[in-house]
């Protein structure tokens, strides 16, 4: 009955962040995902009440051999999603059950000043909630805009792996359009979310995350990693998953709540920047569920102190 009460809130979730139609939209029913196990009550409880989960954190990000202030967000709520065209559905009651499958998107932000000028960047990640229809993340897009320029990454998974497009105003990089058959890094920030007793450990194959690349300036390649999940140190009702990519000389450890819902409290990520040694950090400010898309006006700033924004 718990499961049944929170589905009916799932009309005003797939309402958000839609355009705004030159007629009434009609009303969209709940979305049936066709064979998908039942989730747990917990799960619905949270995930389908029409909003999404805000956490902000204050951020420590290594840039030109440096650390500079900063802040993060990450912004997580459930979606229909198109199969075939991998966009969000802005009518999912009229998409067929072959096309839709509901996917767990996170929006993960960060804002950091380097000297005069400032960075702006931002990941999109779209997995299936169910995720064996199919396992694997949908599609990643990142962006990455500065005073210099800016950059683009879009990825999507296909058959053969996943087709990655790059625009680039870096002429080392410039426009590239490649292929590779790998997990995804950024997939983790979902899957922990999600089932992350189910995360990868031991020795790895991955593509390491896009924001990192875009950063360092690497070339796209499969990486080999050690995984390892344990207790954080300090904080027993926490988890740690690490992973430490030996030929990029580079370590990245996400903290999160060992029970459900799994909330991410923050994360470690070193690697050489200009020959030193340094440590990004990112750890948990404030943290607020609500449908944000429906606060656009000048008086609804006051929910961005609520996140410490």
């Amino acid at each position: 009955m718990r499961r049944f009460a929170a589905l009916l809130f799932l009309p005003l979730l797939f309402t958000a962040c839609q355009p705004e139609p030159a007629d009434p939209a009609p009303p969209v029913q709940p979305t049936a995902l066709a064979d998908a196990a039942p989730l747990p009550d917990e799960f619905a409880d949270y995930w389908y009440q029409g909003e999404a989960e805000i956490t902000s954190y204050t951020l420590e990000q290594a840039r030109y051999g440096a650390l500079h202030d900063g802040h993060a967000v990450l912004i997580y709520v459930t979606e229909d999603f198109s199969r075939e065209k991998h966009v969000k559905l802005d009518y999912p009651n009229r998409a067929s059950e072959q096309d839709k499958v509901n996917v767990l998107k996170l929006n993960f932000t960060k804002h950091f000043n380097t000297g005069i000028y400032p960075y702006a960047m931002m990941s999109s990640i779209f997995t299936p909630v169910q995720r064996q229809h199919p396992p694997h993340t949908l599609k990643v897009t990142t962006s990455v805009q500065e005073w210099c320029g800016h950059v683009f990454v879009q990825m999507n998974r296909r058959r053969d792996g996943y087709a990655i497009e790059q625009r680039s105003y870096f002429e080392s990089e410039g426009d590239r359009e490649l292929s590779l058959k790998a997990p995804l890094e950024d997939d983790l920030w979902t899957q922990i979310r999600l089932a992350p007793a189910a995360l990868p450990t031991g020795e790895v194959e991955l593509i390491p995350g896009t924001q990192y690349l875009r950063l360092s300036h690497e070339d796209w390649r499969i990486h080999t990693a050690t995984a390892t999940l344990a207790p954080r140190d300090g904080h027993p009702e926490q988890q740690a998953y690490t992973l430490t990519y030996p030929d990029l000389g580079r370590t990245l450890t996400i903290h999160f709540n060992r029970a459900f819902p799994h909330e991410i409290e923050g994360w470690a990520e070193t690697y050489r920047s200009r020959g030193e040694t340094l440590t990004t950090t990112a750890t948990r400010n404030r943290r607020i569920k609500n449908a944000y898309w429906n606060y656009n006006s000048p008086e609804d700033e006051r929910l961005r102190a609520e996140l410490g924004l």
